[in-house]
């Protein structure tokens, strides 16, 4: 728990930053139950059946099969309160040489060390560009699917030489830390940057501002005719689009949303992990016995369940630039992005103890939560960046007010890192993320370069690291800070922390490093089309039901030092996977 908090200093940051601006109206805190879920207007102009809709999400997002490889899910970077819990291979570095499969350690964060932390002008120790982000795939070069097989043709390309080792190859890393989807539904746009706009084209993230968003297929008296799509608010839609298709996170290079759909509408759902029969969502079609979904559940037998039938029913061929596909394999991103739209509009923590004190318990909170409360609310001055519901001014309760609230302060220069390194939505500035479950969702900052809330504090207590930032010290005492993070913690959902539904999920392998012969040496992989590939650690994160597990998450510090690895944390990152993979 203790280094849960770090999320919290995070979080901290944008608050922080608000207090040096001109002043705004905070938006007052209030239980999330008070906040209505967003859902576009006009959706069920696109979709039959709500249940089978969800349905489709959660299995979609958890789905190994999705990437290129066969072997990568959305999930693969978001399976932990929704975020990433990996320490192997997971640092880049965009501007200079870094170590390619180096393992996390304590001692090395935060990522820019200094003498005296409370003073950013004090010695430098150590300063490091790089961040720490997620493992995504093997540089490869798309050539074709194959009906019925998660694995795409590609071959090998070449790549950055620091992802490589001794002339094998290891998979390249994502440039930004993985934000957690959990409660994502309440952002007015997602990602860091923001560029999955609140507008749905079922084309690309970039909403109204796409230049390249094609119309879809839509079957109208017997014919079959073009449809604009433009769905809002939807940014999670958008969002979705995003990374499927992206050659770093899960796809070869080339490949295509009609490609994409001719494979997953082949195949069986999940057919590689096991589904738990207590599933919230998916155990009434998981297998008693073995893994995936019941015989004859095939991702076109739920997109039928899920979609209205004028946009998958024209049984002809569609003439596209690689081939001719069938109406619901062109109009798959529809599918994709309204149908994890629906699954993550139901990942909302609005359990925690802060909600229920504000629901009217009033012995929720103990008293180092009530003092740190107020100190977010009063000299802190938090809720002028994490307010409201959300905890966020980029959620719709700012947006709401326009200018009488804080939502001018959505995107904020936080001075973790230059603007020349990481510009983010333009002059270093970056998304106010909501803050609950901050806990379990560790290294915080957009390039994961803090292991623990303390460090945060400290980042925030000084200052920042860089100027211009719209940051100012933040001064308060060691029981202050105690108090605040009690407070914070108060803010975890413990459905998130047990994976207790609607948290629950299917099983997953993760890509975990790769496996060294001896220190430096890497051993060599086999898969077929990838000759110059390191063989790699996959590592299980098992299926859990709705009743979730017996012991908590383990938050990124015990991560990094090993505790909770005796069985008394979940997800310690030690389990082998034992899933077939493709």
């Amino acid at each position: 728990m203790r280094g849960d908090l770090r999320g919290f200093k995070l979080w901290c940051a944008g608050w922080i930053a608000l207090a040096a601006l001109p002043h705004v109206t905070a938006q007052p805190l209030r239980s999330l139950k008070t906040a209505p879920v967003p859902e576009p207007a006009g959706l069920a102009e696109y979709v039959a059946e709500r249940a089978a809709l969800v349905a489709l999400g959660k299995a979609l997002f958890w789905d190994m099969q999705a990437g290129s490889d066969g072997r990568t899910a959305c999930a693969t970077c978001h399976f932990h309160a929704g975020a990433d819990h990996r320490i192997q291979n997971q640092i880049v570095d965009p501007n200079n040489p870094f170590p390619a499969n180096a393992r996390l350690s304590l001692g090395g964060f935060p990522l820019r060390n200094l003498v005296d932390p409370g003073d950013r002008n004090s010695a430098v120790i150590w300063d490091a560009e790089m961040r720490v982000g997620s493992a995504g795939l093997l540089r490869g070069l798309f050539e074709g699917v194959v009906p019925g097989r998660p694995v795409d043709a590609g071959t090998q390309s070449l790549d950055r030489p620091e992802f490589s080792v001794g002339g094998l190859q290891v998979r390249r890393v994502t440039v930004r830390n993985a934000p957690s989807v959990i409660n994502a539904v309440h952002s007015v746009r997602n990602f860091w940057d923001g560029r999955a706009e609140r507008e749905f084209n079922a084309a690309d993230p970039f909403g109204d501002r796409s230049g390249s968003a094609r119309p879809v297929l839509r079957v109208v008296d017997g014919r079959l005719e073009p449809h604009t799509v433009r769905l809002d608010p939807a940014s999670l839609a958008s969002q979705a689009l995003g990374p499927v298709l992206d050659s770093l996170e899960m796809s070869y290079q080339g490949r295509t949303w009609p490609a994409l759909g001719r494979k997953m509408l082949s195949l069986a759902p999940l057919a590689y992990q096991r589904v738990s029969t207590s599933d919230s969502v998916l155990g009434p079609m998981a297998r008693t016995e073995g893994r995936g979904l019941a015989e004859g559940v095939t991702y076109l037998s739920m997109v039928r369940n899920a979609f209205r039938r004028e946009f998958w029913e024209w049984l002809g061929p569609v003439a596209e630039a690689a081939g001719e596909y069938s109406q619901a394999e062109y109009n798959f991103p529809l599918f994709w992005g309204l149908a994890i739209l629906a699954y993550e509009s139901t990942l909302v923590s609005d359990d925690a103890p802060f909600d229920r004190f504000m629901d009217g318990d009033a012995g929720a909170l103990s008293g180092p939560e009530l003092a740190g409360m107020q100190i977010f609310q009063q000299n802190g001055r938090c809720t002028q960046c994490h307010g409201g519901a959300e905890f966020s001014a980029a959620g719709f309760s700012a947006a709401q007010q326009g200018r009488r609230g804080n939502a001018g302060r959505a995107f904020q220069r936080t001075g973790v890192r230059t603007a020349v390194e990481d510009g983010g939505r333009g002059n270093g500035n970056f998304r106010s993320i909501q803050l609950r479950n901050v806990e379990l969702t560790g290294p915080f900052f957009h390039n994961g370069g803090q292991a623990t809330l303390e460090q945060v504090i400290e980042f925030y207590s000084r200052g920042g690291d860089f100027a211009p930032n719209n940051l100012r010290p933040f001064n308060a005492n060691a029981t202050q800070r105690s108090n605040l993070v009690a407070f914070l913690k108060s803010l975890t959902d413990d459905r998130v922390r047990f994976e207790r539904a609607p948290f629950d999920h299917p099983e997953l392998c993760v890509p975990s490093g790769h496996i060294e012969e001896q220190p430096g040496v890497l051993q060599a992989g086999a898969l077929a089309g990838f000759p110059r590939a390191a063989a790699e650690r996959w590592l299980s994160v098992p299926a859990v039901g709705a009743g979730g597990n017996s012991v908590p998450l383990q938050d990124f510090k015990e991560l990094l030092t090993g505790a909770g690895a005796d069985g008394t944390r979940a997800h310690a990152m030690q389990i082998p996977c034992a899933a077939p993979l493709p």
